[in-house]
């Protein structure tokens, strides 16, 4: 199992550990409800080693992208940053990609760490014809999410939402990124493996709280945002996801387009609030309450932490009663009330 440049520090930290995609990552170091809390109330401080980190460069790096992804990369300015999606010709989801313009020919693609292999993969295969280079890297990614991050890390003015820069740290030379997946501000730092216990060991100095795998998955939920393997697979699209509005289907040509630009979904995911002790989870139905019928299945669900109450996210067919579901957890039928997402909004 692949490790980290910081596990030694976990270890110190008296981590529980856990595999997830192949790698050895901190799952919690005490309670993950107060690693969340700390993230919401103050700052967290995640490894992020495991997340998958491509360079895509050369005189038609932003040409390719666009073809290859179905957002319009050519359109982002440099030290931007742009949520995008890899599909399959069906217009299935391969992976939901942040990618950072670092200069006009030179982008980094940061993919899920499970779906690496096939996003360097698939990049690889559309890469005939383009003038271009793809490089695996191999560097830190630390994240400092929370309310106080801007007083760990810096105000930084000049760096807005989905920004990106070069900067020092502690001494050291990192890529400084405005990005995140907790639902708050915060900063995620790309650094060479070496220098990573030093900004880890300064971001803690300051404050930042260590915080695991787990705490990471109810922050998430609880601002809405999917997860690949869950919300997202090569079964459903962005369409199916509610995130449309990522995909320029004006662009000419791009992989999936066909496909995309005729897709009709049945179902739409939807966030779901219940009042039972025990959360939906994923894979349990959801049914229409007056007929029994199985209208749809939640893909997450945890009890949240800041809201005090049962939190889900679920596909359900379009045309099902709104106001007559509930989920089986268990055996049991909890009423289940749709709500607008986010769930939590800072």
């Amino acid at each position: 199992m692949r490790r980290t440049a910081l596990h030694h520090v976990h270890q110190r930290l008296g981590a529980s550990f856990t595999g997830f995609a192949g790698w050895e990552m901190p799952l919690r170091y005490g309670s993950d409800v107060a690693e969340h809390h700390s993230v919401r109330k103050s700052a967290g401080l995640f490894d992020l080693g495991h997340m998958g980190q491509l360079e895509v460069s050369g005189p038609e790096a932003a040409a390719f992208l666009d073809y290859a992804l179905v957002g319009r990369l050519s359109a982002v300015a440099v030290g931007r940053a742009k949520y995008t999606m890899l599909c399959h010709t069906n217009g299935g989801v391969l992976d939901d990609l942040v990618v950072y313009r670092l200069a006009e020919r030179r982008f980094l693609v940061v993919a899920n760490a499970a779906n690496a292999p096939i996003v360097l993969a698939m990049l690889g295969e559309y890469s005939g014809g383009f003038a271009v280079t793809i490089t695996e890297t191999d560097r830190a990614l630390i994240a400092v999410q929370g309310p106080a991050a801007v007083t760990i890390v810096g105000e930084h003015p000049d760096l807005k939402y989905y920004g990106i820069k070069p900067e020092r740290l502690a001494g050291r030379d990192v890529l400084l990124a405005r990005t995140g997946y907790t639902g708050e501000d915060g900063f995620e730092i790309y650094c060479d493996n070496a220098d990573a216990e030093a900004i880890w060991e300064w971001a803690a100095a300051a404050g930042a709280q260590p915080a695991g795998l787990a705490c990471r998955d109810t922050l998430r939920l609880e601002a809405g945002m999917p997860l690949y393997g869950h919300e997202l697979t090569v079964r459903t699209t962005p369409f199916h996801a509610g995130l449309g509005r990522v995909v320029a289907l004006d662009k000419s040509d791009f992989v999936g387009a066909a496909a995309l630009r005729t897709v009709a979904p049945e179902t739409e995911l939807v966030g779901l609030v219940t009042k039972g002790r025990r959360s939906p989870r994923a894979g349990h139905a959801v049914l229409d309450a007056t007929t029994g019928a199985q209208v749809g299945e939640v893909t997450s669900g945890v009890p949240s932490p800041t809201l005090g109450h049962p939190i889900a996210l679920a596909y359900v067919a379009k045309d099902a009663d709104r106001a007559a579901l509930v989920v089986d957890v268990r055996g049991t039928h909890e009423p289940a009330e749709v709500v607008k997402l986010p769930f939590y909004k800072r």
